[in-house]
Order: structure tokens, then sequence, then C-alpha cells
């Protein structure tokens, strides 16, 4: 019995793609599960072992000209459909209706994170030029770009890096297997030196006491305004009890001319 035969069957069996890691296992406990006893040289297969009789069997399908494939993604291999028989496929399962394709915007931003991670948010906006928040968002909700640490950079700002489901989408084994893009690993990035964080802190300082000494400002000239307010009451009341004054004066005045006319 050939390693290759073992390894076909349990792909051909499986329900999702398996990596050599995977197959080891099964490899393994195979006999566990056997009423007679297995060959040795298969249950003992080593790593290499495994991948070169997966390339072997790959090999052959494309060899022979067959309707599906034997292909290795994101790490995992698995039995794939040839694309020229994707119309009768689908005729069969109905159309599934595919995510929204990506922007310009967004195939840029993930080109450059794939060319030069880990990298983070500052870096990709310098090469690319133009603010990627809400692009970066999207790439993260969609599963294509994940956070991968801090970078040693000061502020130790996130960094970014593409996933599996980034191989599997555009049908990649790792990201060596990218096409060559010499011209974007080059372009040069500026790190962000300790002395311009100190000037931005010092700038943050400056302003936030600037505000202090406003609403100190504001705060003082509200207890002024209060002054004069209570300035003006006073006066009021001092010209209110003037006028009262006066009527009591004219009061006894003309009480004064009726005595006398009386008399």
């Amino acid at each position: 019995m050939e390693l290759k035969l073992v390894l076909e069957s349990i792909l051909f069996s499986s329900q999702k793609p398996l990596s050599v890691a995977e197959l080891r296992t099964c490899l393994n406990e195979a006999p566990a599960h056997a009423e007679e006893s297995l060959p040795k040289e298969i249950q003992d297969a080593k790593p290499r072992a495994i991948e070169k009789s997966l390339e072997t069997l790959a090999q052959e399908y494309q060899d022979l000209g067959r309707s599906f494939r034997l292909t290795c993604v994101a790490g995992s291999w698995q039995f794939v459909n040839a694309p020229d028989f994707a119309p009768w496929i689908k005729a069969l399962y109905g159309h599934r209706p595919r995510a929204p394709r990506l922007t310009q915007a967004a195939l840029e931003t993930l080109a450059i994170v794939a060319y030069r991670q880990p990298l983070t948010r500052a870096e990709a906006e310098q090469i690319r030029g133009v603010s990627i928040d809400g692009v970066l968002k999207m790439l993260i909700d969609r599963g294509l770009v994940e956070q991968a640490g801090r970078s040693e950079a000061v502020g130790k700002p996130m960094t970014f890096r593409t996933t599996e489901l980034f191989l599997e989408h555009f049908g990649l084994n790792k990201v060596e297997d990218l096409p060559a893009a010499d011209e974007l690993r080059r372009v040069p990035v500026e790190q962000p030196d300790a002395s311009d964080s100190e000037d931005e802190a010092s700038e943050e300082e400056e302003e936030a006491s600037d505000e202090a000494e406003d609403e100190t400002i504001i705060e003082d000239e509200g207890e002024e305004d209060e002054f004069d307010d209570d300035d003006e009451d006073s006066e009021d009341e001092e010209d209110e009890f003037d006028d009262e004054d006066d009527e009591e004066e004219w009061d006894d005045d003309d009480e004064e001319d009726e005595e006398t006319l009386d008399s």
C-alpha cells in the first residue's frame, strides 16, 4: 500500500482542507481503528515524506487532465474542480452570491499590507499617501487582515498582517507565492523619532495650559459682571430711598401749609 493512495483517500473523504500535520495525525491514529496491522512506514511517515507524496499526486492529476485537481491553499491540501467546469457545478448547486468585490482603494491597501507585513497603519498611509482608516477597518471585518502585535517604534503602535483567509481568497499557499513586487517592497518608510513624540507632547501640554488660562479669564469676567450687577442694584436701591425721602418732605410741607390756612 502506497502512502500517496492513503493520503488520497483521506483527502477525498474530508469535508475541509487538511494540513500536513492533520494528515500525519490521521496516519498515526489509524492503527487504533484497524482490525489488522498497518504498514509501519505509513504510520510513522515524516512531514517531508507526506508533502512529497502530495506533490506527486497533484502532478499526476494534472498530467491526466482530469476535471479536478489537488492543490495546496494556505498550507492545507484539498481537491478542487477546474474552473472550466464551473457552469455545470453551478447548475447542480445553484449560483451562490459572492461577497462584494474589493474596491480599488481596498486592493491597494491590501497589497501594501501583504508585501510589507507586519506594518503599522501610519507606515501604510506613508506608502499609499492617504488615510486608510476606513479601508483598513473594512479589510479587518472581511477577515483579510488582522492585528499582528505591537511595533517596537515609539508609542508601540499596532501592526497588521494578512490572514489565512487572504491566502484562500487569492488561491495562495503562502505569502511568498505573491507575484514579485520589488518596487513596492523598496518604498522607504520613515519611523517616528522620540524627539517628534516629545514635541507633540509639549504642544499638547501648551494647548492644555492655554485652554486652562482661557477658562480662568472667562471665570474672572463672569465674576466682574456679577459685581457690576450688584453695584447697579445697590444704586437702584439708593435712588429708591432718595425718592421716598423726597416724598416724605413734600408731605410735611403740605401739612404745614394746611395748618397755616386753617389758622
